[in-house]
């Protein structure tokens, strides 16, 4: 198997493809939500550290992303379902109507 030798952080990652970094943090907070292996914790002397993803980690994303906007309730009741404040869904539902 081919070693990982390209990541991108979760900033750069939002960016390239489109979706709201939050949205991005909250779904990638549970790692079972990411094959194993392909989103890596990176220590960067910082308490937060910084969250980088292969290539096939950002597939993984876009596709529960992707998964989660036809379930019922879509996108808003994921967050809710993540117990997420109430702010932050207003801040993510308003990019997603932008969509």
């Amino acid at each position: 198997m081919a070693r990982v030798t390209h990541l991108l952080a979760l900033d750069e990652v939002a960016r390239r493809i489109g979706e709201n970094r939050e949205l991005i943090e909250i779904v990638s907070a549970n790692s079972d939500n990411i094959d194993y292996g392909e989103m890596i914790w990176v220590d960067n002397g910082t308490e937060e550290g910084i969250k980088a993803f292969t290539d096939r980690g950002i597939e993984c994303l876009q596709e529960l992303i992707a998964d989660i906007r036809t379930w019922e309730g879509g996108v808003r009741e994921f967050l809710r379902d993540e117990q997420c404040e109430p702010d932050v869904i207003e801040r993510i539902m308003a990019d997603e109507s932008r969509c």
